[in-house]
């Protein structure tokens, strides 16, 4: 996290959980009226501190990222930023982004004096440069917050108001309520906020305005108190990521119009059908989620099967998401620490477990030996989502396609493999009903209509344009295999390039100045 005070910048990133970097005086040390934070888990480059977000660099004005996706012509990108002799000094595709914004944003201050001209046109200039999925947010300091998405609004963004003298949110029951009109105008004190998810907001106590189009930026200019909104890509069009939806968002969030937890319960709903129609004399005795993403299709799941819902599996809330866990042995070694069960609701039961999705298939076998081992007469699997054969290039840890347990396996194969009497996956057409249903009767006209899906990990196709043959894939393989994952990890790499020292962190504090006291001094970004 970086905040910005009086045009000093207070900086606190390290690698771990939020519980652990984030202590009490650490946040007492955040001090400003504007920052931008981040939590992360690697899709390019690695785990060092060092690409830890946010990242910085001084020139011009100083400007800080946050970045949340995947960039697809990093290669392309990277010999642009050396051909204007910026240094980039990690593999991470979010560096990338902060010298293009950094680079283009110096070029067009210097040709206009209108500040909000310069940013609308710097994201222009790099919407036009950057292929892939991303939503970032830039501190530009003395200046403002610049948020922006892709043109196919791959990765969630959203934002937020409240007022400043009474902490009343915007569009609630406070008297003269604001307009989008207001925020433009600077007619109040306004408080803003921009975040991936609705339920930030939610939590912050600020309104949702509205989600942020594909396309579009959003500057709020701290000079002035004003908001500013523009299209910044021509033919921009909405398709998100639909396993943001699945298993990424937390079920009280409402991306682009649609409430998560409605459309999870349209995928019971529609599993519950395939199940019935598939297996019309099936011999289910209960229904067990496997937690905490798959709870609300389970329970719909149930409803449509006409069986009990249980709970049979208590979680460890300490441990992290196993899929993207580097190394197998690892996430299996994790599902055991992650999961524990309630033994009366599997003996002499034949079970139903229900997941969010397989991914390669190391949790689900775990997950049913777990459940013989309760006693379970008969276990079956099913999946809110459809099979996934296709490495996701957008921002999620979606592994190479052989690593894949649907890599060229059907379904009876897959149950084989992880060791249930069958399995059942979600058919992507019901999987695309079950979210773009709820878009259609929401009636929100300042969204865009959601017709469109990026569904690429289940169908290999890619809005971006990317294609199955293409040497990005091939790159990507070596880059994403458990085996280069590892070498990382051992202290190796993969592209020849040497290793951070240190991990990446810096040991001393950012700011050294003698005549500044530690008051003032950036917050050190030493391991803990």
């Amino acid at each position: 996290m970086v905040t910005a005070e009086r045009l000093r910048l207070h900086l606190r990133k390290d690698n771990g959980l939020v519980r652990d970097v984030f202590q009490q005086h650490h946040m007492l040390e955040l001090r400003g009226n504007m920052g931008i934070g981040h939590v992360r888990y690697p899709t390019a480059g690695t785990s060092s501190c060092a690409e830890a977000q946010p990242l910085y660099t001084n020139y011009p004005y100083g400007i800080c990222v946050a970045h949340n996706g995947n960039l697809t012509n990093t290669d392309e990108l990277y010999d642009h930023m050396i051909g204007k002799q910026r240094h980039v000094n990690t593999d991470s595709d979010s560096e990338l982004l902060l010298n293009l914004f950094a680079e283009s944003l110096k070029s067009n201050s210097t040709t206009t004096d209108n500040m909000v001209d310069s940013v609308f046109a710097t994201v222009s200039e790099i919407m036009g440069q950057c292929k892939g999925g991303y939503a970032t947010c830039y501190l530009v300091n003395g200046v403002g917050l610049v948020g922006f998405r892709d043109p196919h609004g791959i990765r969630p963004l959203t934002f937020g108001c409240r007022r400043q003298n009474n902490g009343n949110k915007i569009n609630g029951n406070a008297p003269a309520d604001l307009t989008i009109e207001d925020l433009e105008n600077g007619n109040e004190a306004i408080d803003y906020v921009v975040a991936s998810e609705s339920v930030a907001i939610d939590t912050l106590g600020f309104q949702l305005v509205r989600d942020v189009k594909p396309g579009e930026a959003i500057f709020v200019d701290m000079n002035t108190g004003k908001c500013h909104t523009k299209m910044c890509a021509p033919n921009a069009q909405l398709a998100p990521c639909i396993f943001e939806y699945v298993y990424f968002a937390r079920p009280d969030s409402i991306m682009d119009g649609v409430s998560v937890y409605e459309s999870r319960l349209n995928m019971g709903s529609k599993l519950a059908e395939k199940i019935n129609r598939v297996y019309p004399n099936h011999d289910i005795d209960v229904v067990i989620p496997i937690p905490d993403t798959s709870r609300t299709s389970a329970l719909q799941c149930a409803y449509g099967l006409g069986c009990p819902f249980r709970e049979g599996f208590i979680k460890n809330r300490y441990i992290a998401r196993t899929f993207i866990m580097p190394g197998q042995a690892t996430r299996k070694k994790s599902v055991r620490l992650k999961l524990n069960t309630i033994k009366s609701e599997f003996a002499g039961r034949n079970v139903l477990l229900v997941d969010d999705s397989i991914v390669r298939g190391t949790t689900a076998h775990e997950i049913v030996q777990m459940a013989r081992d309760a006693g379970a007469a008969k276990v079956y699997f099913c999946s809110a989502a459809p099979p996934i054969r296709y490495p996701n290039i957008y921002g999620i840890d979606i592994p190479t396609r052989e690593e894949l347990i649907a890599y060229e396996r059907n379904e009876e194969q897959i149950a084989q493999k992880i060791g249930c009497e069958w399995v059942v996956y979600q058919d992507l057409d019901d999987l695309v009903d079950s979210v773009k249903s709820i878009a259609d009767n929401s009636n929100n006209e300042a969204q865009q209509p959601l017709t469109t899906f990026d569904t690429s990990c289940f169908s290999g196709t890619y809005v971006t344009g990317e294609s199955m043959g293409d040497e990005y894939f091939t790159k990507l393989f070596a880059l994403r295999n458990d085996d280069a994952k590892q070498k990382r990890l051992g202290n190796g790499n993969t592209d020849g390039k040497p290793q951070q020292s240190n991990a990446g962190c810096e040991s001393a504090s950012n700011d050294t100045r003698n005549n500044k006291s530690n008051e003032d001094a950036c917050e050190s970004i030493t391991n803990l």
